[in-house]
């Protein structure tokens, strides 16, 4: 079929970009403006903001393994993994990981982000099924939209909508997806139910334990072994080393087979550069860290009930955590915004998020309840939540 030929306005080279100013103005009008803000390095605020979840960031075994790492191997990882980004470091976090989290093999990437991508599109076909989440984190969500398959949005948390779903595709293969925790309310999923689904209809089960890593679990072995799932020949896992382990990059956890597939065939592990050689060695030390001190992730999840308690008894609509993330509601997404810059303005650091970074459309708060935080902090955060709140 030949499509007629339409005219083009003439536009001249200042005007190209006109239409994005228009789109601006749309999300102002929303309530959707987002703009970044440079903290300093001795930023005073009280930080509940960050996802820095067991306060290892400025942990000196942590920082010393980050510069001896840049040390020894440089500032960056020089390639691709396949070519020359693959060290030492690298094969010494991907094992020590995988036997932490009880899988048989590990396969790092620059970041969660790609390491979701790459589970996503390399596990999947054009024959294969996705049933998916409905509050999954955007990269999930991306990593189906790239996936070459058919892709069915389960109701949250609903591991019967799942089992439904699959009982009736047409599909040879299945994959069944979604977060551990949610990171909007830190509420985790129903990893049995979706298990079960899945195991009854022959699908695999995908888990992002992004948030359930270095909270959840014996000494923070994350949500996987929680459900005994940690190691099952039909489940594979990706974490991020960007939160409980105070790092940057991220992993795909599973059967050796399937890393063995992601590292021959998964394009954002192919064509990427290897994560620095820094950031590897930050997330070993925060992993030997971790081992060495397990009452860590204990302490994480106490505050976070802590916190949750005492917002509940201040008259806000907070949630009840299942991790380390705790979230208060807000009227609308300006509220939002005006709160958390109130909230700093009194030396508190909080998430804000609005749509569309919230699947049911309600803005919140978003705290962290760091497991280096004090009672008297906790205090202080809560006072100054209640203090700065809408009416």
């Amino acid at each position: 079929m030949v499509h007629p030929t339409v005219p083009q306005p003439t536009l001249a080279p200042s005007a190209v970009f006109d239409w994005l100013d228009e789109a601006a103005d749309l999300r102002a009008r929303a309530g959707l403006t987002r703009t970044l803000r440079s903290r300093p390095a001795d930023d005073p605020v009280l930080d509940l903001a960050s996802n820095d979840y067991l306060g290892l960031v400025h942990h000196p075994a942590v920082t010393g393994a980050a510069a001896e790492a840049a040390r020894r191997w440089g500032g960056g990882a020089t390639g691709s993994r396949l070519v020359t980004g693959t060290t030492a470091l690298h094969t010494e976090l991907e094992d020590e990981l995988a036997e932490f989290c009880g899988f048989e093999a590990a396969l790092v990437f620059s970041t969660g982000y790609a390491a979701n991508l790459a589970a996503l599109t390399a596990l999947t076909d054009p024959d294969t099924l996705i049933v998916s989440d409905a509050y999954n984190h955007a990269s999930l969500i991306d990593g189906c939209r790239l996936a070459r398959s058919d892709v069915h949005r389960a109701p949250h948390a609903d591991p019967d909508a799942v089992r439904e779903v699959l009982a009736t595709r047409s599909h040879r293969r299945a994959l069944v997806v979604t977060d551990s925790v949610f990171s909007v309310d830190g509420n985790a999923a129903p990893l049995a139910g979706h298990c079960a689904a899945a195991r009854a209809h022959g699908a695999a089960l995908l888990v992002d334990d992004a948030h359930g890593l270095g909270v959840l679990g014996d000494g923070g072995r994350g949500t996987l072994a929680v459900a005994d799932l940690a190691g099952a020949p039909d489940t594979v896992a990706t974490v991020t080393l960007s939160k409980s382990l105070g790092s940057q990059g991220g992993a795909v956890l599973g059967p050796r087979r399937v890393i063995r597939h992601l590292t021959e065939t998964a394009r954002t592990f192919i064509f990427d550069t290897g994560l620095a050689p820094a950031a590897a060695g930050t997330a070993l030390g925060a992993l030997r860290l971790l081992r060495a001190e397990p009452h860590r992730a204990a302490r994480a999840r106490e505050l976070a009930h802590t916190l949750a308690a005492r917002l509940t008894a201040a008259g806000l609509h907070a949630s009840t955590p299942d991790a380390a993330v705790v979230s208060v509601r807000a009227p609308g997404p300006e509220a939002a915004v005006q709160w958390a810059a109130d909230c700093r303005t009194a030396g508190l650091a909080v998430g804000c998020f609005r749509p569309p970074s919230v699947p049911d459309g309600i803005s919140r708060l978003r705290l962290t309840a760091r497991g280096d935080l004090t009672d008297a902090q906790i205090t202080e955060a809560v006072r100054i939540i209640a203090a700065t709140g809408p009416a």
